[in-house]
């Protein structure tokens, strides 16, 4: 009998934390997809893109709400049993609340364990793979950045500028500005245009202009009637550079290796600047992804405490606001803790804060049925 109930118990709260999690995950998605609609009409990248970055950012957010969305869960469903009476079966054939409790500790670990497969093996994975959709990707949507008499700097290196742009795709009075080197540009204008693609080049076709160098003080200039303006080697000014959150979990902690044990290591990576200038990124990111995830446990612990009343004592509202509230402060806390990490002492300290919140909350515990052991 035992053991059904506490099947049941654990499907419950599985079945509801997938549900909240994933429709919550899903929200947010769709929200964040709204703000990545600049890579296509900022940025000038393609829809595929687009749908990659969004799509690869969905582990992240599944992550960062999985502490909530667990919180959520544990309180949503012991409240539900202690309204249908389903605890009272719990208690009526000698389950001891302590049991109970120590149930959804070990369902936790299940939680715990997921949370750290994410942060640090798929997340920064996902992540790295949504840079490098950016880095591979062509400037598909420029002829809709190309607006009339609106300067266009959304590749690095070229100013661009038109005065009319026409239905058939023509355009008049073109200004092109292309800084060469330090010192050094090409400024073109050309009375017509034309964009024009050819086995996925991009280039403009130009018609009477000019062109005018400028090298120091140096100038050049020389006509035309016809030239082709090559787009293809232009690059986004999207960064292409992977941030710390993006880095591998090896990468990571072979940096703090670097910089606090052998500092003539040398990491072979070009992306990652290791010195004492990104020591604070780099134990920030290795706290979220390794000592962030030790807050479930002592989330789930915090929650269960609501079965220590029931529905029909009158401190029982009361008490779930005070556990609501208390839950809310640990889950800020563990997001907040690791912009405090500035050195050994403070990276100990909150290291070691969830595990021993857990234990006073435990101990508090055991003293409270003491006398049902």
């Amino acid at each position: 009998m035992k053991k059904i109930i506490f099947n049941k118990l654990i499907l419950d709260v599985t079945k509801f934390f997938l549900l909240s999690s994933l429709s919550l995950s899903l929200i947010i998605l769709v929200v964040q997809a709204v703000n990545f609609l600049d890579y296509v009409s900022e940025d000038g990248h393609g829809i595929y893109t687009y749908f990659g970055i969004t799509i690869l950012n969905f582990p992240k957010i599944f992550s960062r709400i999985m502490p909530f969305c667990v919180f959520i869960t544990i309180f949503y469903i012991i409240n539900k049993y202690e309204v249908k009476n389903e605890l009272l079966i719990f208690w009526n054939i000698g389950v001891k609340k302590l049991k109970f409790i120590n149930t959804l500790l070990i369902l936790s670990l299940f939680f715990l364990i997921l949370q750290l497969i994410l942060n640090v093996f798929i997340v920064p994975k996902s992540l790295d793979q949504a840079r490098e959709f950016v880095r591979n990707s062509n400037i598909e949507f420029f002829p809709n950045l190309i607006k009339e008499k609106k300067f266009i700097d959304a590749v690095e290196s070229l100013t661009l500028f038109v005065e009319q742009k026409k239905k058939n795709g023509e355009l008049t009075n073109i200004y092109l500005k292309d800084n060469l080197a330090e010192n050094q540009s090409q400024i073109i204008y050309a009375k017509k245009g034309k964009l024009v693609f050819n086995n996925e080049k991009n280039f403009l076709e130009l018609f009477d202009g000019n062109f005018i160098d400028v090298d120091n003080k140096k100038i050049t200039t020389f006509s035309f009637k016809k030239t082709e303006f090559d787009l293809s080697k232009y690059k986004t000014k999207t960064t292409i550079f992977p941030k710390v959150q993006e880095l591998s979990t090896k990468i990571i902690f072979l940096c703090l290796y670097k910089l606090k044990i052998d500092k003539n290591y040398d990491l072979k990576n070009k992306f990652l600047k290791c010195n004492e200038k990104t020591y604070s990124d780099v134990i920030e990111e290795a706290f979220k992804r390794g000592i962030k995830p030790l807050f479930i446990p002592l989330i789930v612990l915090v929650s269960s405490l609501v079965i220590l009343y029931n529905k029909d004592n009158y401190f029982y509202s009361k008490f779930q606001y005070l556990l609501f509230f208390i839950v809310l402060i640990i889950i800020i806390l563990s997001e907040v803790s690791s912009r405090y990490i500035y050195d050994i002492r403070s990276t100990l300290l909150f290291s070691l804060l969830p595990i021993i919140l857990f234990l006073i909350g435990y101990i508090f515990l055991i003293f409270r049925f003491r006398e049902r052991l």
